[in-house]
């Protein structure tokens, strides 16, 4: 599974179990961090958990494994690090007060349409 594969793969993992607001941007030619970033939002601190949780068991599944975890015991905000591809996941506060989206605004956009249909 390439990078690219991988993170359109959590997009979509993450918006089946119906996080909100779930992008993927291609932050390699800007930043040694990885090569892309997936940024999803959870309706309240126990949704945020249980994404992350069924991201990493998905994931796992398809030999994946997650290199690191930060803030799996705060109630807002969970970062798993898969070298290559970073996914944080937030609550609507935590998204807002640290705005990704904007901090990675010269990253590259990747278009989930044909994997995903946001309902909002």
């Amino acid at each position: 599974m390439t990078q690219l594969e991988q993170a359109i793969e959590s997009a979509k993992i993450l918006s089946d179990k119906k996080a909100r607001k779930v992008s993927v941007l291609k932050i390699g030619e800007i930043s040694s961090l990885a090569d892309y970033m997936v940024i999803a939002t959870g309706n309240n601190s126990t949704h945020v958990k249980s994404l992350a949780d069924e991201l990493e068991f998905q994931l796992k599944g398809m030999g994946v494994n997650v290199d690191h975890i930060e803030g799996h015991r705060s109630d807002s905000w969970i970062l798993l690090d898969y070298t290559d591809v970073i996914v944080h996941i937030f609550s609507d506060e935590a998204r807002e007060y640290y705005n990704l989206d904007h901090l990675w605004l010269d990253g590259e956009q990747v278009d989930l349409t044909p994997y995903i249909s946001e309902e909002e």
